[in-house]
Order: C-alpha cells, then sequence, then structure tokens
C-alpha cells in the first residue's frame, strides 16, 4: 500500500552512498522544514523530462524554505553504475543531497512498492506527507500543492 497523505517523513537510512551530503546531514536538512523528496533514475526519460520543471519549483520556494532531497532508485542493473547516476546529476544540475538506492531501503521506507519513477513526496514542516504524485504529470500535481502550501508565494508570483 502507498505511502498516505498524513503519514511521516521516513528517516533516510539505508542509502548504498550519499552524494552532496550524508544521511545525518539529510535528516538534521529537512526536520522541521517543508520537503520535497522525489525518485529519479538514469534510465528514466520522464524523469529527465521533468527536472527543469522541479529545478524552477525548487528555486521558487527554496527561499520560503522548502527542502529537497533526490533519491536515485535504480530500475535496471545498468542504473548502478555510480559514475552514469554522477554523470546525470551533473548533467541535469541536481544540487539536491542525492542518496543513491541500490538496495531499495529508501523505496521500501516510502512505501513505493510499484517502483515508480519519478515520484514525488511533499512533507509539510511537521514532517507529515501533504501529497504524492508520479509520472509524466507529477510536477503539475506537485505544483498545485505548493501553491497550497505556499499561498503567499504563488500569489507574488501572478501578480
Amino acid at each position: 500500500m502507498p505511502m498516505r497523505i498524513g503519514e511521516s517523513l521516513p528517516k533516510f537510512e539505508g542509502a548504498t552512498e550519499w552524494l552532496n551530503e550524508t544521511q545525518e546531514t539529510a535528516d538534521d536538512y529537512v526536520s522541521g522544514q517543508p520537503t520535497l523528496v522525489h525518485f529519479w533514475a538514469t534510465s528514466c526519460g520522464i524523469c529527465k523530462t521533468n527536472m527543469p520543471k522541479l529545478q524552477e519549483l525548487k528555486a521558487k520556494y527554496e527561499d520560503r524554505g522548502l527542502r529537497t532531497v533526490a533519491i536515485h532508485m535504480p530500475r535496471y542493473e545498468a542504473d548502478t553504475d555510480i559514475e552514469k547516476v554522477k554523470a546525470d546529476i551533473a548533467a541535469h544540475n541536481i544540487t539536491d543531497i542525492c542518496a543513491i538506492d541500490n538496495q531499495h531501503k529508501l523505496k521500501d521506507a516510502f512505501l513505493n512498492e510499484q517502483g515508480w519513477v519519478p515520484v514525488y513526496y511533499l512533507f509539510d514542516a511537521e514532517g507529515k506527507l501533504k501529497t504524492r504524485a508520479a509520472g509524466e504529470f507529477g510536477v503539475s500535481v506537485l505544483t498545485t500543492a505548493l501553491e497550497k502550501m505556499f499561498p503567499a508565494q504563488a500569489k507574488e508570483a501572478s501578480a
């Protein structure tokens, strides 16, 4: 069963590797802050297509306290090539704290049973899930949820 609205943000335990930070830093970084966690894979075309839109959302809301954590979840053996992952991180300007989930422990912690990528989880400052969205239109769902979470910011952007 997928993670339900209102469930708590899991700890980032079990990643096989961390890029840009560590698990402890990631847990501290998101504590008490609205947080967007997104799962992606090097073999996921939709993930790569959505990255610029995701970066725009991040830029729009990070000054309001939004934190982001990227989780690379391999779908195929080729996705476990860490050098390819690092190259894609650089190519798509992923500056988020990034966990490598080669053993799918974070996938399991977030109840991503289907192994969806991309999938986006938005948590409020109390660490409660506000929305979960997956696939091609996930960023659109996320945009609406962020506008509700940060109504003043959305109003300023449309003015």
